[in-house]
């Protein structure tokens, strides 16, 4: 177990680190085009979980997400204990990977975000559908052909980046940590709580849903 948490938390602040610093370098050199920045923070998103997956997928199972964890709760195959230290290993880890990226561009370590704001009912609902995709692309990949999972999901979130309003959060551990750093990858704090609550919707969504679909 305490391998697999360890997994959990490691690899949680590496997606973090990927996802913040993006953002930063992708804005320092798009000189305000916010579409190369976006571009820029995707395919670097996309790239780490592929390897995160691919690496510590063997250990913890890869999850870096309570919505995902909570999933595989509701689905038997994570005890509830497990459940806890897996989402405190990966709300943790996703601070400490936004910190690092802070220090990584010589940025104050501890802030807020201020100006990324991040609300309203089409961002909720995008933050639904975003998390219900991720979802389906996990356990039905799991079904399907389970060494492609990581190939599906880094695809999956690399493109829902663009076609979702908000593009594409789908993890609390996520969106909790992008709370704490102004740059372009952070959310609003007060703007928090909605997208977490949306996420958590979009896991009883799926739980009801794709388990007839996919299960045998």
């Amino acid at each position: 177990m305490i391998r697999r948490i360890w997994a959990e938390c490691l690899g949680t602040a590496m997606l973090l680190i990927s996802v913040i610093g993006s953002g930063i370098m992708g804005a320092a050199l798009a000189q305000g085009n916010d579409a190369v920045t976006l571009l820029a923070n995707a395919i670097a998103t996309g790239c780490m979980l592929y390897v995160i997956i691919t690496v510590l997928g063997p250990i913890s199972g890869a999850h870096f997400n309570p919505a995902v964890s909570l999933a595989f709760a509701l689905r038997g195959e994570l005890e509830p204990p497990a459940l806890a230290a897996y989402v405190a290993a990966q709300v943790s880890g996703a601070v400490l990977g936004v910190w690092a990226a802070h220090v990584m561009f010589d940025l104050p370590v501890l802030q807020l975000s201020q100006t990324m704001h991040r609300t309203g009912g089409a961002q909720w609902f995008s933050e639904i559908l975003a998390t219900l995709g991720l979802l389906l692309v996990i356990f039905g990949g799991l079904r399907a052909r389970a060494d492609a999972v990581p190939t599906l999901v880094a695809l999956y979130i690399t493109g829902a980046y663009w076609f979702t309003s908000s593009t594409s959060f789908a993890n609390p551990a996520v969106t909790f940590a992008r709370g704490f750093s102004d740059t372009f990858a952070g959310i609003y704090a007060g703007h928090i709580a909605m997208f977490i609550v949306m996420q958590f919707v979009a896991v009883l969504i799926a739980h009801l849903a794709l388990k007839p679909l996919l299960d045998e």
